[in-house]
């Protein structure tokens, strides 16, 4: 809440995912505020020093050639605000939904949202904690549940059981930023020498 009052005192909509919305937080547990819609990104930094939080490193990064292009700002080791510097895809979107997604006013009444961790398993919240169950078989009862495509679901199926059998893959692009240069002006120089970054920009718009 600390990083997400200061992002909506300036009207930029924002949202936490991932265990911190579900409940099934543990004292390891990173905080990634997500910023879904397309901002200047010095709105958003000015946003958070106005609120006297320290901006850490800043990194441009995509996963892979056809993925949402974002920007990263790290607050801390735990906490960091992401926002996309290319427009989302339907799909990207309900990624955050499927690992579950809290707004400010979630969190402000202490309640909680299903979502599924990295295990594969659906976190159901109850009254005094939460049910825990897996989601193969289940695609279409679990897009249900969260409201979000059976084929993001298949999708995220995919991509979690590959990183099982292979481990991570590295990043087609993480681009540290220094003080004095923009996300936006780093993505424009990336996508000049960059076929793949350029595709992507002109599939759905700057």
């Amino acid at each position: 809440m600390e990083v997400m009052e200061p992002l909506e005192r300036a009207h930029i909509f924002c949202i936490v995912h991932g265990s911190i919305a579900r409940g099934d937080v543990s004292s390891k547990s990173d905080i990634d505020v997500f910023v879904p819609q397309l901002y200047p990104s010095f709105t958003i930094e000015n946003a958070l020093r106005m609120a006297g939080l320290r901006i850490g490193r800043r990194v441009l990064v995509q996963a892979t050639p056809t993925y949402l292009i974002k920007g990263y700002i790290e607050i801390d080791e735990r906490r960091c605000v992401s926002f996309p510097l290319s427009k989302l895809r339907t799909i990207e979107r309900d990624f955050y939904r499927f690992g579950g997604e809290a707004t400010l006013d979630i969190l402000r009444k202490k309640a909680r949202v299903p979502g599924v961790d990295k295990r594969l398993m659906l976190i159901e919240p109850t009254e005094w904690g939460h049910v825990e169950s897996s989601i193969i078989g289940r695609e279409d009862e679990v897009a249900k549940v969260l409201g979000i495509s059976v084929e993001t679901v298949l999708d995220r199926v995919r991509t979690l059981m590959r990183r099982d059998r292979v481990g991570r893959t590295g990043l087609f692009i993480e681009r540290e930023l220094s003080p004095e240069e923009s996300f936006e002006a780093v993505l424009k120089r990336i996508a000049d020498g960059n076929p793949a970054v350029r595709r992507r920009l002109r599939e759905l718009g700057p």
